[in-house]
């Protein structure tokens, strides 16, 4: 279904984009917020985070390759694909309830979870390019702080009952991320600028990384990965530690990661909002920088009080994802544009290939470093992605500016 074009999209076509967008990503750490019960239930390796986030990265890659590669989104409707893979991740992660018994069936499912997701995340930025002409930069900011809002929306829903069990909580995002899929279908028509992108060249890599800025711009994007899903996985985690480095029984663990994570959506919003004014390098670099420092200072913040400490993780939260958007928008702006969906789609792959290594290092690590250490391991991404990010920072404005 083509609408024409139209000079302003119907008020509630963004809204709904991002509640489906929410809705679909809340499966991204469905089993990460319930960890611990799934350790005691299925007697689970104390390492287990960090395969089981690597899980949802391999089947997130493969998937974004393979719907690449064979044009799947240029064949068929994008709106169609979000809700079929929105169900068929439901559908993987209920799985986890009904079916699996072990490791391994959680660690395939997981990976499947992963799969479906390419078909959530990337898709939903393109059903809203179809729809947002002018302003994208912005749109994909809220488009990004809705994925986040839903990776850390399991950990809320763990923590509104204190004593709920994990089947509660996979099917409650089970049955949410489906129901997404839905409103897109019904409520999402395909928009008047939405075109068929170039077929995925995978000979563009050598093509696309002779320009200097987009080398820039992709650097300072992997440099921040390093960083991103590693926080993510490990926070739980971490804040348990601090909990009883304090002797502070009191620390909700699932609600203050809710927070910490969903405050993301704030520093995505607010990026696209500002990068408007002074363009999206200076907006990833002040954000990248900020997330550095607190990477750089993380072991003291077991030694401050309750209040200071969650507070910074918060910003820390806030900053760790707002560059995201704005680091895709410089690297859409930079590439050349016959090549502009190859390089998402490499730079994506680069990007969570990254993520794994990360966090398969801090897990190796992490049992021989004290768990206050644990972030401190992710300060080399955001300094290496620093320095080859550096000379977009002296652009023009005109030229840095938010797509």
């Amino acid at each position: 279904m083509t609408v024409p074009t139209v000079e302003r999209p119907p008020f509630y076509i963004l809204p709904v984009i991002i509640i489906s967008q929410f809705a679909g990503t809340s499966l991204w750490f469905a089993s990460n917020a319930v960890l611990p019960d799934l350790q005691r239930a299925w007697n689970l390796p104390a390492d287990a985070v960090g395969y089981l986030t690597s899980s949802v990265q391999l089947g997130f890659i493969a998937g974004t390759l393979l719907f690449a590669f064979f044009t799947i989104a240029d064949r068929w409707s994008p709106r169609k694909i979000f809700f079929v893979c929105s169900v068929s991740g439901g559908l993987c992660n209920l799985l986890i309830y009904l079916c699996a018994s072990g490791f391994s069936d959680l660690l395939l499912l997981r990976f499947l979870v992963g799969f479906s997701l390419a078909g959530i995340y990337p898709i939903g930025m393109k059903i809203a390019s179809g729809w947002y002409k002018e302003g994208l930069g912005s749109a994909l900011g809220f488009l990004v702080g809705a994925l986040v809002l839903g990776t850390s929306f399991p950990h809320l829903v763990r923590s509104v009952v204190e004593e709920v069990h994990w089947e509660s909580v996979t099917l409650a995002v089970s049955m949410i991320a489906s129901m997404g899929g839905l409103l897109m279908l019904l409520l999402v028509p395909d928009g008047p600028y939405l075109t068929k992108g170039m077929p995925f060249n995978p000979k563009a890599l050598a093509i696309i990384f002779r320009s200097r800025e987009l080398r820039a711009a992709a650097s300072g994007y992997f440099g921040h990965m390093w960083e991103l899903y590693t926080f993510y996985a490990f926070i739980p985690i971490v804040l348990s530690a601090y909990a009883v480095a304090r002797m502070d029984g009191s620390l909700n663990i699932s609600l203050w990661s809710f927070m910490i994570i969903a405050a993301g959506s704030v520093g995505c919003a607010a990026g696209g909002i500002i990068s408007k004014r002074i363009g999206s390098a200076k907006v990833a670099w002040a954000q990248l920088v900020c997330s550095g420092a607190l990477c750089v200072i993380s072991p003291l913040l077991f030694q401050f009080s309750p209040a200071v400490t969650l507070g910074l993780f918060v910003v820390w939260g806030v900053v760790v994802v707002g560059d995201s958007p704005q680091f895709s928008a410089l690297i859409a702006r930079y590439a050349p544009r016959e090549l502009v969906g190859s390089a998402l789609t490499i730079g994506n792959s680069i990007g969570f290939a990254i993520t794994i290594v990360s966090i398969q290092f801090v897990t190796y690590l992490s049992h021989f470093i004290e768990p206050q250490y644990i972030f401190s391991l992710l300060t080399i991404g955001p300094v290496l992605g620093l320095v080859a990010f550096r000379p977009l920072i002296a652009r023009p404005r005109s030229e840095a500016r938010s797509l």
